[in-house]
């Protein structure tokens, strides 16, 4: 109900996006991914593209980093604002995510040269909970690309205390964090 109220609520702002994008850019506006939801199943994941078309990475394994060459002009700051993840709403509503819990990877996520899966042997328990838009990895400043063992284990490890602390009190202290970190500090991501 409450991604329903959003996307009614934001459709404005999302449609002004949505003309942004089309003006400054060629290509689609959505950008939809494969990505590891629930016990480890496959859904299409919706974004606002934020990357040029022609050199979009499709597969997802070649992260977006700050300063890429590949963003477009209003993608930079989309996703500094994380303003690209308010497609996902449709994905709560079909029932692929949730608004809290561990962030949707794409299958073979990588970890500098190495799998997730292979620097974090217990990867997969991250998978026993509906992703979410955001998560407390996320609030707790474990959000970007990752390239250490350390702050792999580290997203994971707080994935992890999520799922075994989950109650909705927590939900709502992840999404107010949230509101603050992106909306009013105007993010902090690539």
């Amino acid at each position: 109900m409450l991604s329903i109220a959003a996307l009614l609520a934001l459709s404005p702002v999302m449609l002004f996006i949505a003309t942004l994008i089309k003006a400054t850019s060629s290509g689609p506006i959505l950008f939809t991914q494969n990505r590891e939801g629930l016990n480890g199943e496959m859904f299409r994941m919706y974004k606002f593209r934020t990357l040029h078309w022609a050199v979009s990475d499709l597969s997802g394994v070649n992260a977006v980093t700050a300063g890429d060459p590949r963003l477009t002009p209003v993608g930079a700051v989309f996703r500094r604002t994380s303003i690209d993840e308010l497609p996902q709403l449709i994905n709560i509503i079909l029932g692929d995510m949730s608004l809290v819990g561990p962030r949707p990877h794409v299958p073979g996520m990588l970890v500098g040269e190495n799998r997730y899966d292979e620097v974090v042997p217990y990867y997969s328990l991250r998978h026993r909970m509906k992703p979410g838009l955001t998560g407390w990895a996320q609030v707790n400043g474990l959000r970007g690309v990752v390239e250490t063992r350390q702050s792999a284990k580290a997203r994971v490890d707080h994935d992890l205390a999520y799922i075994a602390n989950y109650s909705v009190l927590l939900d709502i202290e992840i999404l107010l964090w949230t509101i603050w970190q992106e909306v009013v500090r105007l993010g902090r991501g690539p």
